[in-house]
């Protein structure tokens, strides 16, 4: 991103002025922005908006904050802001904060299509404005732990069962839960795609609640990603395999086990994993990113990156449905 520095730097909490935050959605998962925010050292929340005026009166109060009447104002009296809206209205309410050169923070999806994605890349990095993803499993002690073990992986598994959730069924599951797995094997693998082999069904909605994909990659490596959101129960692990060693993780309950053969042996212990709770950490990152204008861990471009590959994905499963087509 033009203008942005990429040089890391430890997280400072000493700020020489304080980020006026707004959240923009505060429903399932923005009551928990506003929430982190409002606690969060080295920001200050200034406002909420939701288009249920008693949802965003009802936070405003909780949390002594003013409750915006319409996106132009809370771009008025923010410096950045969360975008926690539906995916159908990320690319309109994102590109409004950044047209009005705001900082902005969007949940994934990053958009609906990948023109849309990509028009709001070019907004922000015209602006010199941070933009920053939602794939919070970057920000997971687990992902933190799995970057330094493995430098070369050559088979991923990954599985990420939910069960029903009675919204976000507006988009595949594909593009609700795999694409974070997506935005990881992506971001480890760091290789060109070469083929794409998937298939997926709708089972109480009109896209895909279940779905497998197949990846390969130019250095050879391959993925295997399981979606579904009609599991009884809530799974989100990991599998790597190197030449060296084999991880298996847990992304939801941050912990996992490292195999290895040495001596003729396999040997097998617990990996070290400090817990800690991911999306604040992914918030206090944006924070940062903002404060010291550094390119973010997950950016508009990874965003996008993801996107493009759970579009693919989808377009695959549908040319295979010969029974939907």
């Amino acid at each position: 991103m033009a203008g942005v520095s990429s040089t890391p730097y430890a997280i400072r909490y000493t700020l020489e002025f304080m980020i006026k935050v707004g959240v923009i959605g505060v429903g399932h998962l923005g009551k928990e922005h506003v929430r982190i925010y409002s606690a969060l050292h080295g920001c200050e929340l200034a406002g909420v908006f939701d288009i249920n005026p008693d949802v965003k009166e009802k936070f405003a109060r909780k949390y002594k904050v003013c409750a915006f009447n319409s996106i132009d104002e809370m771009a008025l009296g923010v410096d950045a802001v969360s975008v926690v809206v539906p995916t159908s209205a990320h690319y309109q309410v994102a590109g409004a904060f950044l047209e009005a050169g705001r900082h902005v923070f969007v949940e994934k999806p990053i958009t609906e299509t990948t023109s849309q994605a990509e028009e709001l890349v070019r907004l922000a990095h015209e602006s010199k404005l941070i933009l920053q993803v939602g794939h919070v499993e970057r920000f997971n002690p687990v992902m933190s732990y799995l970057e330094k073990q493995v430098a070369d992986p050559r088979f991923i598994e990954a599985h990420r069962l939910s069960p029903y959730p009675n919204r976000g069924t507006d988009v595949s599951v594909v593009l609700d839960l795999m694409i974070h797995d997506l935005d990881v094997v992506l971001h480890l693998v760091r290789a060109p795609l070469v083929s794409v082999d998937a298939v997926g069904v709708p089972v109480l909605s009109l896209t895909e609640d279940i779905a497998n994909a197949r990846l390969k990659f130019a250095n050879g490596c391959v993925a295997n990603l399981t979606a579904s959101r009609i599991s009884p129960e809530k799974t989100r692990k990991i599998r790597v395999f190197s030449s060296t060693h084999y991880l298996s993780l847990d992304y939801q309950n941050q912990e996992g086990l490292i195999y290895w053969k040495e001596n003729q042996a396999i040997h097998r212990e617990k990996v070290p994993i400090e817990k800690d709770e991911p999306l604040k950490l992914e918030l206090a990152a944006f924070v940062h990113a903002v404060e010291h204008r550094l390119e973010p861990r997950v950016s508009g471009q990874a965003g996008k990156q993801a996107l493009d590959v759970a579009i693919q994905i989808c377009e695959e499963i549908r040319k295979n449905d010969f029974v939907r087509v």
